[in-house]
């Protein structure tokens, strides 16, 4: 209709170290690809990016490296990660040519004021509008359906690619966080060292995060004894080799980067007031992120805390459909508050 505004769709993103996740108002999560860029060496240009990038991974000729932008949820590479964003974002088609639309992007919750800046000025290049940060573990509560703004203490840890994030979240802010650069991208390297060095293979990445998939558990003390065959180099000969590993050597890899995370989240709860401790007996612990999809994590983290840990139903996508419908909340409250910004969102500065 001539003279009507085209409105556009806001966005909101999870810029993690392995994927990005994308949701737009009123659609969820409609994007969900490896956060990696193909880039020809020679010539700068990008090749690829995202799955198409990711399949180049410890394949590619020398004048092509797959380039991870993002490193323990912080951008390391601002040109590609905008080039990133912006393959992205047109890919989805949201922008409009007369509205432009609102961004949330999440970060992990130590983030300096310069990383808060690169990831607010590659937002705004690759998309444009107005551009929000927000705290992954709190994003990560709300869209695992958990009501952050009660006066009641939830706590969840959101174990993603690049780091771990441990908050206690109360009246719709964090009383306590923790943000470790300890996570799944860990965990494969975790994979990777602990068979070169105990039974003498090299494996790539794509190899080591199968591994975890299918056999890996936190457990040392599994009640099942499960097998894989696993293929690589041979690190003595350089021939290439194969082996048959078992998950319980897989929990004795990770044993350290489980304890890691444990030791994180009860250095939180020893920070909180009693009464929050006791709302957290009552409700739980909500495990969320790609970390939390690894093999009895909940039960050993439980063991662990002394209290319930729950998985929540979408750990991969809670980070992105928080990000949605807090934007979805912003909007409905914005006539109430004189469109002044609230204090749980991160300002654009």
């Amino acid at each position: 209709m001539k003279g009507r505004k085209i409105m556009a769709e806001d966005i909101g993103i999870d810029l993690g170290t392995a994927n990005v996740l994308v949701s737009v108002t009123g659609k969820g999560v409609v994007l969900n690809e490896p956060s990696v860029v193909a880039v020809d060496t020679k010539t700068n240009k990008v090749l690829a990016v995202g799955k198409e990038a990711y399949e180049m991974v410890g394949r590619t000729p020398g004048n092509i490296k797959a380039i991870r932008p993002l490193k323990d949820g912080v951008i390391s590479d601002f040109d590609v990660t905008e080039s990133m964003l912006t393959y992205f974002i047109n890919k989805l088609n949201v922008k409009k040519v007369v509205s432009k639309p609102k961004v949330m992007i999440c970060a992990p919750t130590n983030i300096t004021n310069i990383e808060r800046k690169a990831i607010i000025e590659a937002a705004q290049k690759a998309v444009g509008g107005e551009v929000f940060i927000e705290e992954e573990p709190k994003v990560a509560a709300i869209g695992a359906g958990m009501n952050i703004f009660e006066p009641t203490g939830s706590m969840v840890i959101d174990i993603g690619g690049g780091t771990s994030d441990i908050a206690v979240v109360s009246l719709g802010d964090i009383v306590a966080s923790e943000s470790l650069k300890v996570a799944g991208d860990v965990m494969n390297r975790d994979i990777v060292e602990y068979l070169k060095r105990n039974h003498n293979i090299v494996i790539g990445e794509h190899t080591a995060e199968n591994i975890k998939k299918e056999i890996g558990t936190a457990d040392l003390d599994v009640s099942e004894i499960k097998e894989m065959k696993v293929r690589g180099r041979d690190s003595v000969t350089g021939m290439p080799s194969s082996i048959t590993i078992s998950n319980k050597e897989i929990a004795e890899a990770l044993h350290g980067t489980i304890s890691t995370i444990i030791n994180g989240a009860k250095s939180v709860l020893e920070t909180i007031p009693p009464e929050l401790a006791a709302d957290i007996i009552d409700r739980g612990v909500m495990l969320t992120g790609g970390g939390s999809m690894l093999t009895d994590i909940d039960t050993v983290i439980s063991s662990a805390l002394t209290v319930p840990v729950i998985i929540s139903d979408d750990p991969l996508e809670n980070v992105a459909k928080g990000a949605g419908a807090l934007l979805d909340h912003m909007d409905k409250e914005a006539p109430k508050a004189n469109k002044k910004r609230f204090s749980f969102f991160g300002n654009n500065n």
